[in-house]
């Protein structure tokens, strides 16, 4: 049924890309490159997901970013953070990531890559704009079987509903919310190990309410003199217990890590403050601040799609608490050193540090996503198409490809299966058949630009990360484009081997590889312990 015009603004362009992280901020790229005109929409007051409104600005890449494994563009946007950074490699040297940089650093470098597409106006972009429904239509009798998406229409805070129309519409939304609202099948949770013998999957049947944990993300810095300390926040002790807080972690092979808060462990591995520390203490009263992104606040009780506010409320509620734990319990690098009370453990010194999230709070404006709906495409990407065999040694060539992307399969808590899962990957591809919906699966002019590509939930989990979800959106906006050229749908055009072959040549021109075979063969390294990379 159409959308009545009462109180909206209707809008219309070539392309639609309805979420504004990474992925979907590589689609609009790649598309207004081409002369398309675009409209991006973002949930949060800024663009930018996963680097920006969710904290997690140490990118999780690759061992082998720094020279080859990316899209130009990615590459581009890493040496602009560098310069604004001022030229240093690893503005916060932090040990998590080869870039450790603020979130807020980041959001004005993706603005100034978009600005010449918003100034010439071939992109709009409207923030705070939640997708809520779409209409779809089945077509003539002949292509009934072959529906297309005409409007989504969004609830924008402070303003107006808003309609936007296009040919092709791209999902990069977080949570891969155009699935439900164009009645394309989805999934989310574990697969189960049945459905494809992956060894990583959830024992026995499928389990959909098993969906990674997520984490409420903050940013603390370190003043010289101890800060006000508040009361304990509501669920402090149930929190503290039940995680537990701590700096030590426990490996899949049963090892213990230990950390010291700002000195290294007793055996030498990096302090917990410098783990995702994003900052460095510098002339004129520059602080050093640091990323709380930790086992202690992943938050594993509930899940974003089935339980979206009871586990907001509840990830935010943990962060607060590990936060107060940090600054009021946490042992002391010196237990004899000054402490509140005089107990010689928290450190008191520690505050939130709006000035650096862009939010009121120095809480991230949103939880930092794992997993999202996923297409369910009759034969999605698997953990064992992607599974490492020998060192060195790429995933097998496939013809439809459109990116490439590699990572471990990184699977944190799951709601009721409270166990981290690390798998070798070898260096992987993206597959165009996974970000269009089959025949009867959904839309024919609906692509999935971010973690909502047809994968397995143990697959998507090397999927979900900074270099990836670009390279997605970079294909999605890509093959976009190249629709509107031709005439036809993403369906129709991923099976046509003629305009596929088009699509992969102007991926190639972006500098986006399709093939590991255009790079040196990597030096594949095992996936690291997750005692030493604990909450990616």
């Amino acid at each position: 049924m159409p959308f009545l015009a009462h109180d909206t603004l209707d809008l219309a362009a070539d392309i639609a890309v309805i979420g504004g992280g990474l992925g979907g901020i590589a689609a609009a790229l790649a598309a207004a490159d081409t002369g398309s005109s675009v409209i991006m929409t973002a949930e949060e007051s800024m663009i930018g997901g996963q680097i920006t409104a969710q904290l997690t600005a140490p990118l999780d890449e690759h061992p082998r970013i720094e020279t080859w494994g990316a899209t130009r563009s990615y590459r581009r946007f890493r040496d602009l953070v560098r310069a604004e950074s001022g030229g240093v490699d690893n503005p916060g040297d932090g040990w998590v990531s080869r870039l450790c940089f603020e979130p807020l650093v980041g959001l004005r470098v993706l603005e100034d890559l978009l600005r010449a597409h918003t100034e010439s106006g071939r992109l709009r972009i409207v923030r705070n704009a939640r997708p809520v429904a779409a209409t779809v239509a089945v077509g003539s009798a002949e292509t009934r079987a072959d529906p297309t998406i005409e409007a989504v229409r969004l609830v924008v805070r402070g303003r107006p509903d808003l309609i936007v129309r296009a040919s092709v519409f791209i999902d990069a939304t977080e949570l891969g919310d155009l699935l439900p609202l164009t009645d394309t099948a989805w999934t989310i949770g574990s697969e189960g190990s049945c459905a494809f013998a992956e060894r990583d999957a959830v024992p026995g049947a499928a389990d959909a309410l098993a969906e990674q944990s997520c984490t409420w993300a903050a940013v603390l810095v370190r003043e010289a003199e101890p800060q006000p300390v508040v009361e304990r926040p509501p669920g402090y002790v149930a929190f503290r217990d039940s995680q537990p807080f701590t700096l030590d972690l426990v490996g899949t092979d049963g090892a213990v890590a230990r950390r010291g808060f700002f000195t290294a462990g007793p055996t030498g591995l990096p302090s917990f403050w410098s783990y995702r520390r994003i900052r460095t203490a510098g002339d004129a009263g520059v602080l050093e601040a640091a990323v709380i992104n930790w086992a202690g606040n992943d938050y594993r009780d509930s899940g974003l799609v089935h339980n979206p506010e009871q586990t907001r409320q509840g990830a935010r509620a943990l962060t607060l608490a590990f936060v107060h734990w940090l600054r009021t319990e946490a042992p002391r690098d010196s237990p004899d050193g000054p402490g509140p009370h005089g107990t010689g453990r928290g450190y008191p010194e520690l505050r939130l540090a709006p000035e650096l999230t862009g939010t009121p709070d120095g809480l991230a404006e949103a939880a930092y996503v794992r997993e999202s709906r996923r297409l369910a495409n009759p034969r999605p990407i698997t953990g064992n198409d992607i599974a490492a065999s020998l060192p060195g040694i790429a995933a097998p060539e496939i013809t439809d490809s459109v990116g490439i992307a590699w990572y471990q399969m990184d699977l944190h808590p799951r709601v009721g299966h409270p166990t981290s899962v690390y798998g070798d990957t070898a260096p992987f591809h993206i597959p165009a058949r996974a970000l269009v919906p089959a025949l009867g699966i959904g839309p024919a002019n609906l692509l999935m630009g971010a973690k909502n590509l047809a994968a397995t939930q143990v697959a998507a989990a090397a999927y979900r990360v900074h270099p990836a979800e670009w390279a997605i959106g970079e294909a999605a906006g890509t093959i976009a484009a190249r629709c509107l050229a031709l005439h036809t749908t993403p369906r129709r055009l991923i099976h046509d081997d003629a305009a596929l072959a088009s699509v992969q040549s102007a991926l190639h021109e972006r500098g986006a590889p399709v093939s590991w075979q255009q790079h040196p063969q990597p030096d594949c390294e095992p996936a690291p312990n997750p005692t030493e990379n604990p909450n990616d």
